[in-house]
C-alpha cells in the first residue's frame, strides 16, 4: 500500500493546533486583526467596517482591542485571505479541497466568502466548519472572509453559562461573549477525508476502538488503517474495508494480554500515558487518500460500592472549579500557552481532577489535562429558561460538544445541567424533570463509557454520581453532615444546605456521593461587591478557614471534593488564586492544605 507523509506523533504536540486529536501537518491560523463593526443589516455590503480586533478575542475583552461591554447584540468581522493563507492551509499538497474552520462563535453565525454566502451555524461553544472550495474557485476579486455573530444578550433560552443578562456583572455572573472567541483556521483536505474521528479505550479486551466518519460514501477498494504506537513502538496496526461513511475499527493490542504488565500503558493523573495514532484512508489502488494523527489514553472509568474507579481502582477526587475566565480575554484564552500553565497549576496545587465550570473548554485545553494528567468534568453552559427552544438548543449543542470531546481520556464525567439551571421548577414539574431524565439518557447514548450526573449540586433525577454543593462557613458543619456513611444517607434523604431537596427519584443506595461545590472563602476583596460565600480577615485567618473546610471534607464518608474556586473572577474574591493567578498564599501551604500532606 501507497502511503502519504504520516504526521509526526501528536501526544507532544506544543498545544497551538486547535483540534488536537484530528491533526493534518498544514494549516493556516487566520487569528490576528480583522476589520470589525456592530452593526445590524443583511449582508456585507451594507457594513461600515469602522474598527479593527483582534481575533479570537472577543470584543467585550480589552484584549479584542475593543472592550465594548454592553449590549452589542449583532457584530461583523471581515479579513482578506491571501495566496499566503492558501499555501500555508496545504491547498494542492495535502488536498484540493479547502476548509474554513471555527473553534466556536457566540451565538449564531454566518459566513460569506468573496461574495457568496457559504453558511449559518447555531451554538456558541460547539465548532464548525465549511467547505469554501467553489467559493475560492469562482472568486472574481479578493477573497473577502466576513463572519456575522448574531448573540441577543437578553435571550434567557440559549444556552449563556456565566455570561450576564444584566447590563454589568452582578454576584456570580461576568461580562457577555459576543462573536469568535476561539480559533479561525483554514486546512485543505482531499476529496474523501476524515471528517469525524472518535476513540474509545477497551482496557478488559485489550484494544482501542477507533470511529471515523468519512466525508463521502467510500467507493469499492476504500479501506482504513489504524495504527498504534506508543515511544516508537508499534503497538499494532489493522487495515479494514470502508463499506460506510462511518467504519469502526477495533485494534487488538497483544502487548495488554500480559495480565502482569497491563497497566504499564494505562492512563491517569500519576502517568499520563498516550498512545499515538494514525489513521490512514485509502483508494483501491492502495494510495493514501488522507492521513490524519491523532492520539487515545487507555483507561476505564465506573462507579461501583460507592466510589468512583479509573482503571478499576477507587480514584478519591480532588478537584477544582474553574471559571476559565481571564480579566483580559474573558472566556477567551490569552494565548496556547495559557492553557497549558492552567493545567500545569491546577497540578502544582494537588489537585487530581478540574471542573470546569458552565463552559466547554477550549480542546487544547482538554489536550494539556490528557498530556499533564487531571482528570476532568465535562460541562457545559446552561440555559436559564425551561421552554421547547431552551430544550432544543441547549441538546443540540449538547451533543455536538459530547461528540468533540469523548475521546480525551481526561474526561470522566459528563454534567449537562448545574443547580438545576434552565430547570428551576423541576421538583413539581414532570416536563422538567422528564428532561433532566432524557438528557442524562441521551448523555449515555452518545458515550456509554462515562458516569453522568443529570443535574449538578441537587434534585437529581438520574445521576451516576450524587453531587451536593454546601456552602457551609465552618468544617464542624461539613463533619456533622458528612462525617460518616449514615450521616451522608440521612443528608441525600432530605433538603440540604441549600434548601433543595438532594434527589427527586430515588436511587440504589450505592452511588458515590462527591462535594462537588464547597469553600468559597473571600479573601483580599478590593471593591464594593466583592464577595465570597465567607470572608477572611487576614492570611493566617484564609489559611484556618480553608485548612478546617478542607480536613473536614478529607476526612467524610465522601467519595471526592470540588473547592469552590482555582482563580478570582470578576467581582468573585473566593479564588484560591487572585484573577492574574498569583497565590494568596504560598503554593507549598495551598497544596500542604488541598493534600493533607
Amino acid at each position: 500500500m501507497t502511503t502519504a507523509p504520516t504526521p509526526s506523533p501528536v501526544s507532544h504536540q506544543d498545544g497551538t493546533y486547535p483540534r488536537p486529536q484530528l491533526r493534518r501537518p498544514e494549516w493556516a491560523d487566520l487569528c490576528g486583526t480583522w476589520d470589525f463593526a456592530v452593526a445590524r443589516a443583511s449582508r456585507p455590503g451594507d457594513v461600515d467596517f469602522d474598527r479593527r480586533i483582534t481575533v479570537p478575542f472577543p470584543p467585550e475583552s480589552p484584549a479584542s482591542g475593543v472592550g465594548e461591554t454592553g449590549y452589542l447584540g449583532e457584530v461583523w468581522y471581515r479579513r482578506e485571505l491571501t495566496a499566503e493563507d492558501l499555501e500555508r492551509a496545504g491547498l494542492g499538497t495535502q488536498g484540493e479541497r479547502l476548509v474554513l474552520r471555527l473553534g466556536a462563535v457566540d451565538y449564531q453565525a454566518d459566513v460569506w466568502l468573496a461574495g457568496t454566502y457559504i453558511g449559518r451555524h447555531t451554538g456558541g461553544q460547539a465548532p464548525f466548519g465549511f467547505d469554501v472550495t467553489g467559493a475560492v474557485a469562482e472568486a472574481a476579486g479578493p477573497l473577502e472572509l466576513v463572519v456575522r455573530a448574531v448573540d441577543d444578550p437578553h435571550d434567557v433560552a440559549q444556552p449563556r453559562g456565566k455570561q450576564d443578562w444584566q447590563r454589568e456583572p452582578h454576584v456570580i455572573w461576568y461580562h457577555r461573549t459576543t462573536g469568535i472567541w476561539q480559533p479561525v483556521w483554514l486546512e485543505a483536505v482531499p476529496a474523501q477525508h476524515v471528517a469525524e474521528l472518535a476513540w474509545e479505550a477497551d482496557v478488559p479486551g485489550a484494544a482501542v476502538v477507533a470511529t471515523v466518519r468519512l466525508a463521502e460514501r467510500p467507493t469499492p477498494g476504500t479501506t482504513v488503517t489504524v495504527r498504534v504506537e506508543h515511544d516508537g513502538e508499534l503497538l499494532a496496526e489493522h487495515r479494514v474495508a470502508a463499506l460506510d461513511q462511518d467504519v469502526r475499527v477495533s485494534v487488538h493490542l497483544p502487548r495488554q494480554a500480559n495480565g502482569q504488565a497491563y497497566e504499564d500503558l494505562l492512563w491517569s493523573p500519576e502517568r499520563p500515558t498516550l498512545l499515538d495514532t494514525t489513521v490512514t484512508v485509502a483508494d483501491d489502488a492502495g494510495r493514501a487518500a488522507d492521513v490524519v494523527a491523532s492520539y487515545v489514553g487507555l483507561r476505564s472509568i465506573g462507579v461501583a460500592h460507592g466510589r468512583l474507579l479509573l482503571n478499576d481502582r477507587p480514584f478519591h477526587l480532588r478537584s477544582v472549579l474553574e471559571q476559565g475566565y481571564w480579566p483580559g480575554t474573558h472566556l477567551a484564552a490569552p494565548s496556547a500557552d495559557a492553557l497549558r500553565e492552567e493545567v500545569e497549576l491546577i497540578k502544582a496545587l494537588g489537585f487530581n481532577s478540574v471542573r470546569v465550570h458552565q463552559k466547554a473548554e477550549d480542546p487544547r485545553f482538554l489536550f494539556w489535562a490528557d498530556r499533564l494528567g487531571i482528570t476532568v468534568w465535562g460541562e457545559t453552559a446552561n440555559a436559564y429558561a425551561f421552554s421547547p427552544r431552551a430544550v432544543e438548543q441547549l441538546t443540540s449543542e449538547w451533543v455536538a460538544l459530547v461528540r468533540r470531546d469523548l475521546s480525551h481520556p481526561c474526561i470522566v464525567t459528563w454534567v449537562p445541567l448545574n443547580e438545576s439551571w434552565g430547570v428551576q421548577h423541576g421538583a413539581h414539574d414532570d416536563a422538567q424533570q422528564h428532561y433532566a431524565v432524557g438528557l442524562a439518557n441521551l448523555t449515555r447514548a452518545l458515550d456509554p463509557t462515562r458516569p453522568v450526573v443529570s443535574n449538578d449540586g441537587w434534585e437529581h433525577t438520574d445521576s451516576d454520581i450524587l453531587t451536593i454543593h454546601d456552602y457551609s462557613p465552618t468544617g464542624a458543619e461539613l463533619r456533622r453532615r458528612y462525617g460518616t456513611a449514615e450521616a451522608v444517607r440521612a443528608e441525600l434523604a432530605g433538603v440540604g444546605a441549600a434548601g433543595r431537596r438532594l434527589q427527586l427519584r430515588a436511587d440504589d443506595g450505592d452511588k458515590p456521593v462527591m462535594l462537588t461545590e464547597f469553600g468559597g472563602v473571600s479573601f483580599a476583596a478590593r471593591h464594593d461587591g466583592d464577595w465570597g460565600y465567607s470572608t477572611a480577615s487576614d492570611a493566617a485567618d484564609y489559611e484556618a478557614r480553608l485548612r478546617d473546610l478542607l480536613d473536614a471534607v478529607r476526612d467524610s464518608a465522601l467519595a471526592g471534593f470540588c473547592y469552590t474556586q482555582l482563580t478570582d473572577t470578576g467581582q468573585e474574591t473566593n479564588g484560591l488564586l487572585d484573577e492574574h493567578r498569583r497565590p494568596k498564599l504560598p503554593r507549598e501551604t495551598l497544596r500542604s492544605i488541598i493534600t493533607g500532606e
